[in-house]
């Protein structure tokens, strides 16, 4: 798995999370429970992680949204 998006803003996750599953592929959100760790303070993002075959058309679908992916 390869990491396609880092942020601490929950809905440009919620937003490319949707977009992702609309074009079925598969999406992964890691540190989602970090909050506990951190007191609920959003300080630690979140990661979104797909496929090494899906992540050349996932960055284009954001990139496509407006979302910038930091490649």
């Amino acid at each position: 798995m390869k990491e396609l998006l880092r942020t601490n803003d929950p809905t440009v996750i919620a937003f490319a999370t949707a977009l992702l599953d609309g074009e079925g592929i598969a999406a992964f959100q890691m540190d989602v429970h970090m909050s506990v760790l951190e007191g609920s303070l959003g300080i630690l993002p979140r990661r979104i992680m797909v496929r090494d075959q899906d992540l050349f058309i996932a960055r284009a679908i954001l990139r496509d949204n407006g979302i910038a992916t930091g490649d």
